[in-house]
């Protein structure tokens, strides 16, 4: 049995608020009244960097190879779908998903108060425990400046012999 990590990492700019009517999608979750992002899919940092985790810790590449911006099939699809699609790639080639632990990196909206159905959606597509954890950057660049979202996440994963 051998054990595998991967790392994970997405970020969007917000749309401009003005112009755009974009819904706000993290970890599967509508968050009501706060400006969404920009990205061919719903631009969900959180689902993204948590499968760009798994498909790392299998050696299976990256979301933009195997879900590219420039396939309309793509277009404005639910990143959780995309998740689920990553975790049966794992699956199909012998990996067990241990855990994704992932940190949301953005000064507003909140994320506590929907961590836990964000946690309960990400488990559920990826078929393992997804951690979710806030994080401010305090003022500091783009993100500090209110201009998008980062995330990072962590998986681990087991090849089954």
């Amino acid at each position: 049995m051998r054990v595998r990590v991967g790392q994970g990492f997405d970020i969007h700019r917000f749309v401009d608020t003005a112009t755009n009517d974009r819904k706000l999608i993290l970890g599967g979750v509508h968050f009501e009244g706060a400006r969404g992002l920009i990205g061919h899919s719903d631009a969900d940092v959180v689902a993204h960097a948590t499968a760009e985790a798994i498909l790392g810790a299998c050696g299976l590449g990256n979301i933009g190879e195997h879900f590219p911006d420039s396939d309309p099939k793509y277009k404005n699809i639910d990143s959780i779908k995309l998740l689920e699609i990553v975790a049966k790639m794992a699956s199909d080639h012998n990996f067990e998903i241990g855990n994704v632990d992932c940190s949301v990196v953005c000064e507003q909206p909140k994320i506590a108060p929907h961590r836990d159905e964000m946690q309960k959606k990400l488990s559920l597509a990826a078929g393992a425990t997804v951690t979710v954890k806030g994080r401010r950057a305090e003022g500091l660049g783009a993100i500090g400046r209110v201009e998008g979202i980062a995330c990072w996440a962590v998986a681990i994963v087991t090849q089954i012999e």
